[in-house]
């Protein structure tokens, strides 16, 4: 692997990720796991990524009025539960749009070993929560305040309901106190966490790998075509 570009690869791939192409966002963040110690079947991944980028040269997100929604921009938050078979950690993702296109994402692995499915998806909702604060923050500075709530869609009820109601942490109580900040946005009625279908929540390209169909959804879903 000495005489093997992977670094640069990665580190190519990396910059495309965060720039233009958010569909390949979890792979790119996989492989960079491996950087000080890669292996041939890595780079083998890195060459399968870039047959696919060959082939998809001629994407690119495109802004349009969504006419299936009134918001100033609308939020996906997922996360996939003890993806990382090395250290039990899951890999969370969000994706902001405004109009038709993705306009911010994320596919990171969490900081910490979530103990359920819960944890992992409400630890990727803080995550997407202060993405939103940002994003409310700068349009109100472009002159186009926020009228109301700002929705984030999750497809994780109990997520949901721990966001919602301070009574259902159980099974959370070993979270640092400073996951429940998004409690408190909530109960200000700054964020309301929605319920969607995991058919329909496009930020689940963003925390696992998916067959092809999936793939050409969500990235229709995220205005990549």
């Amino acid at each position: 692997m000495k005489t093997i570009p992977y670094l640069a690869a990665v580190g190519a791939l990396m910059y495309l990720a965060t720039s233009t192409r958010p569909d390949i966002a979890y792979a790119v963040g996989y492989l960079a796991r491996f950087n000080s110690d890669p292996g041939i079947a890595h780079w083998q991944a890195v060459k399968h990524l870039l047959r696919y980028l060959k082939g998809t040269t001629d994407y690119s997100i495109t802004y349009a009025p969504d006419p299936h929604s009134s918001e100033l921009f609308s939020t996906f938050s997922d996360a996939d539960h003890g993806g990382c078979k090395d250290t039990g950690r899951s890999t969370g993702g969000y994706v902001v749009k405004i109009g038709s296109g993705a306009v911010s994402w994320c596919s990171k692995l969490q900081s910490i070993v979530a103990l359920s499915t819960t944890e992992a998806e409400y630890i990727a909702a803080v995550s997407a929560g202060k993405e939103i604060r940002w994003m409310r923050n700068l349009l109100f500075e472009m002159g186009f305040p926020a009228s109301g709530p700002s929705v984030l869609r999750i497809d994780n009820q109990s997520a949901i309901s721990v966001a919602k109601n301070p009574e259902h942490h159980g099974r959370m109580k070993q979270l640092d106190l400073s996951w429940y900040w998004l409690r408190d946005v909530v109960h200000k009625q700054i964020i309301a966490p929605t319920f969607v279908p995991t058919a329909d929540q496009p930020a689940d390209i963003l925390t696992k790998s998916l067959a092809r169909p999936k793939v050409e959804l969500f990235c229709k879903m995220m205005g990549l075509g």
